[in-house]
């Protein structure tokens, strides 16, 4: 987690660190701290968000210098409060560090650097590392970038880094391993943060640090790039920017996570832009292209994935297996990891993650490439470390998701599995070629279907005033709806902190419908479509136990409107296409209660976007 953002060249560096943490908080935001360099180190941090580090550092310190780095924090070592937050100095305070990640082997080295006369004031792994730095340039007699070299190669974990050294004014040295680090390169003047946001407005040119790579970032120089493990220099690959500005703005809403549920029509049909053609009746994607052979000879296909990407996982197996007719396993990356799976060089392993930086599906491709299985990264951000990680892949063209809790990431994501089962389907001849064409046109019409169940926002407005004080909800789905109902439940979890479980549907009887009473939502998801009739009775052994019912149902339906308390209408598509319709309502339903409950929507406690750490 956490957000780091550096800046050293020609412009005051405080409003550039302020305005870039501002655009990181989504990976953090239990506390904040910047660092800015004039004639000396000056340090302000505080527990709470960057705004309260806004207030206090205007009062506190000066803000004039050119060099600066910053910090946003989710915590890992040592609970959230002023000491444990980021910059920290070393001993002799002429060293400081932003840090994101964890450092598993910090407790043997804080005890080695105690036992060397070392103090510590805080809790973190981040104090261990900058003083481990410090005592390896103390006694090497180096400078600072092969002081980072050094000490980096003692320890064990997760990290991006920035570290300046006073002794040198003009030199920022940055590092990576697992956690991501994008450079900034401008005129006369660099930029260092988590993701490109902080920078876009003053450079469309960054430098990506791959794994187990280290940056020396220095005005009189050009970028100096290093193996951290040997020290062998690399080439800096400077790429162009894929995002603008407008991207990571609200345009207008009151939150981001409403921006990104309404760019969801946009986003869809971004994401098959160029890629389905159905009036040439194809689909057409160059990852699966170049390596069709690997998916068509595969005897199962595994999914790994964490959160909303697992749910549009889910969602994708009963799409691959009904279209193409190959066995699909959907896995936790977390457990995957760690549970010694059976992985055969005939298998496909699909690794969704918004990000691309997931810390647990990362391991995870990792674990299945060196079983010899052939990888595929489905990822929102292009250049990300799943998606070099990976043999092939696509990106679902999402454009950035600044909301903590994922909405358009996980319809993008069903897209694009949906074009992939499409894509194998014709390849093995296992659907008709009208289904095939068929299915092709409902999905170009999903993005009008969407913005037709965007209007549902003021039915979803009224739920959400009724039962904003409820402390528990169930969601009921079958089929391919079963995984929407875990995603709508993860949803209300995320933003309102009412307690809330997905099931499928025929699942109730088997004992959660022990929980059923009249102080009781159930949200069931009934399109007329796949298991109506079952559904339908799974409504009625509710109705006579005096559950409240909200339905979200096809247009026109009379049936289920007797029974439900409350009605949402979505438009009518086949069921295999259902889940991008009938989450939007669900999105919106979880996005007003929180509202209505006075929560912090786009940063809801105790998460983050960006999950870089176990």
């Amino acid at each position: 987690m956490c957000g780091i953002v550096g800046y050293i060249g020609h412009r005051e560096a405080y409003p550039v660190v302020i305005k870039g943490l501002k655009r990181l908080e989504y990976r953090g935001y239990d506390s904040a701290g910047v660092m800015i360099y004039e004639e000396g180190i000056k340090v302000c941090k505080t527990k709470g968000k960057v705004a309260q580090l806004e207030e206090l550092a205007l009062k506190e310190m000066s803000t004039k210098g050119t060099i600066g780095m910053g910090h946003t924090r989710w915590a890992t070592h040592g609970v959230p409060n002023d000491v444990n937050s980021h910059p920290h100095l070393s001993n002799s305070g002429e060293l400081a560090i932003v840090h994101n990640g964890i450092i598993e082997n910090y407790a043997p080295l804080k005890e080695e650097l105690i036992n060397r006369g070392y103090v510590f004031h805080s809790d973190t792994d981040t104090e261990v590392l900058v003083n481990l730095i410090e005592e390896v340039q103390k006694n090497e007699k180096i400078k600072l970038g092969k002081a980072v070299q050094l000490a980096l190669n003692q320890v064990v974990g997760a990290y991006a880094i920035a570290v300046f050294d006073k002794k040198n004014p003009d030199e920022i040295v940055a590092a990576r391993l697992g956690s991501p680090l994008a450079i900034g390169v401008g005129e006369e003047e660099y930029f260092i943060a988590s993701d490109a946001s902080p920078f876009i407005e003053y450079t469309s040119n960054a430098v990506y640090l791959e794994d187990g790579e280290m940056a020396n970032i220095n005005l009189r120089k050009p970028i100096k790039i290093r193996k951290i493990k040997d020290d062998s220099l690399v080439d800096p690959y400077i790429q162009e920017l894929q995002m603008n500005l407008e991207q990571i703005e609200k345009g207008g809403f009151d939150h981001f996570m409403l921006k990104e549920i309404f760019e969801q029509p946009s986003v869809i049909k971004d994401t098959y832009r160029g890629r389905l053609h159905s009036d040439k009746g194809i689909v057409q994607m160059a990852g699966v292209e170049d390596h069709l052979e690997k998916f068509l000879n595969a005897d199962r296909i595994i999914i790994v994935a964490c959160g909303t990407s697992w749910h549009a996982g889910l969602v994708a197996e009963y799409i691959i297996e009904e279209f193409a007719r190959v066995s699909v396993e959907v896995e936790y990356a977390s457990e995957f990891r760690y549970r010694n799976p059976i992985i055969k060089s005939t298998d496909v392993v699909i690794a969704i993650s918004q990000s691309g930086e997931t810390a647990d599906t990362m391991a995870a491709i990792k674990l299945a490439k060196e079983q010899g299985a052939f990888v595929f990264g489905v990822c929102n951000v292009v250049g990300s470390s799943i998606s070099r990680e990976s043999h092939a892949g696509a990106y679902t063209h999402a454009g950035p998701e600044i909301g903590v809790a994922s909405t358009k990431a996980f319809t993008t994501q069903i897209t694009v599995l949906t074009m992939l089962a499409l894509r194998l389907a014709k390849a093995k001849g296992t659907l008709s070629h009208s289904d095939f064409h068929r299915y092709l046109l409902e999905l170009e019409l999903i993005p009008e279907k969407v913005k037709e169940a965007l209007t549902t926002i003021e039915k979803a407005k009224e739920i959400a005033a009724a039962f904003k004080d409820a402390p528990n909800c169930l969601y009921l789905g079958r089929g391919y709806n079963f995984p929407v109902a875990l995603e709508g439940a993860l949803k209300l979890k995320e933003i309102s902190y009412i307690h809330a479980e997905g099931y499928p549907a025929a699942e109730m009887k088997h004992g959660p419908i022990a929980l059923i009473d009249e102080q009781m939502p159930v949200v069931v998801i009934a399109p007329k479509q796949g298991h109506y009739d079952k559904i339908v009775s799974n409504i009625q052994e509710i109705k006579s136990r005096s559950g409240k019912i909200i339905a979200v149902v096809t247009k026109g339906d009379t049936q289920v409107r007797e029974l439900a308390d409350y009605v949402i209408e979505i438009p009518e598509t086949s069921d295999a296409l259902s889940p991008l319709i009938t989450t939007i309502p669900l999105q919106l339903l979880s996005y007003y209660i929180a509202v209505y409950r006075d929560c912090n929507v786009d940063q809801p406690r105790n998460l983050a976007k960006s999950v870089t750490v176990e």
